[in-house]
């Protein structure tokens, strides 16, 4: 049985890192099967380039990802803007580009019943990613390992009947210099609002969810697909919202899928008994989407 579609007008996610060992591939997957959008901005850090030329590792799943993405532009008419983040900066090199309805940018002035919102990673605003590029490899390098004991950490939690718990947020929450650093982040991407005249700024870039206002301009931050597993929504009546996949999950009655779970289920077969027989990609010729490791 078919499972409902939530609608919306928007769906902005960005930082799911494809090839990443941590990236929440199923859940991210299953939330872009149960939405119908006019628009989807996959605002940065999609595709985990740094990880992917080192230890990363690229699965089927990540395929049917961008399978999925493919799907509602050609069949479904969503039009798809792909901007490009820190750990995808290979894309540098084209930028811009348009295929029929699918935009590749560095940057994109959403207009919203709401107002208008630049749409940018936020990379440029972090003094270490923008100066110190070796800083900010051996950042990702560290995170990875955080993320490595955060999950041997939980395996202990979950014998013991505990909730899930993350170790690299709660240290954002309570080390001072990580939120002095988020605060700065935040009042520099207000600023980059206002200079392009625009009454609210979406970004991702520090894996931190965010829904709020700064002296009158509209912050939004898409969070991420690796811990926060969070996305932005615009409604139809062009309001916008944090949408949390633990949420969502009860809306669409589904149940939680194990990351490395690659049988095919009800839904993933709803998705394939839709489709053509493969054919060259009329949209987006040419994609360079890495092999399977």
């Amino acid at each position: 049985m078919k499972k409902k579609k939530i609608r919306y007008r928007t769906v902005i996610i960005s930082d799911v890192h494809l090839g990443f060992t941590d990236c929440k591939i199923s859940q991210v997957n299953h939330f872009l099967r149960h939405i119908d959008c006019d628009k989807l901005i996959l605002n940065g850090d999609i595709v985990d380039g740094w990880h992917l030329r080192k230890w990363g590792r690229w699965t089927a799943e990540h395929t049917r990802f961008f399978r999925l993405v493919l799907k509602k532009a050609e069949k479904h008419g969503t039009e798809v803007v792909y901007l490009r983040g820190n750990h995808d900066d290979f894309l540098w090199k084209v930028l811009p580009l348009r295929f029929d309805r699918i935009l590749l940018a560095n940057e994109y002035i959403h207009e919203s019943p709401s107002g208008r919102y630049v749409c940018v990673h936020g990379d440029a605003f972090d003094a270490v990613t923008t100066h110190f590029r070796w800083l900010a490899l051996l950042g990702s390098f560290s995170y990875s390992m955080l993320l490595m004991i955060n999950r041997f950490y939980n395996w202990t939690r979950r014998l013991r009947g505990l909730e899930y718990y993350s170790i690299s947020r709660a240290i954002k929450a309570r080390v001072k210099g990580a939120v002095n650093a988020v605060g700065r982040y935040e009042e520099a991407l207000k600023k980059f609002a206002e200079d392009r005249g625009c009454s609210g700024i979406i970004c991702g870039h520090i894996h931190t969810p965010a829904d709020k206002m700064i002296d009158g301009i509209h912050y939004l931050n898409s969070g991420d697909w690796v811990e926060s597993l969070t996305a932005i929504g615009e409604t139809p009546e062009g309001r916008f919202e944090l949408i949390e996949y633990s949420q969502f999950q009860k809306l669409t009655t589904r149940m939680a899928v194990p990351q490395m779970d690659l049988e095919p289920d009800d839904d993933d077969m709803d998705f394939l008994d839709d489709e053509e027989p493969a054919q060259p990609n009329r949209l987006f010729p040419g994609f360079p989407v890495p092999s399977q490791a």
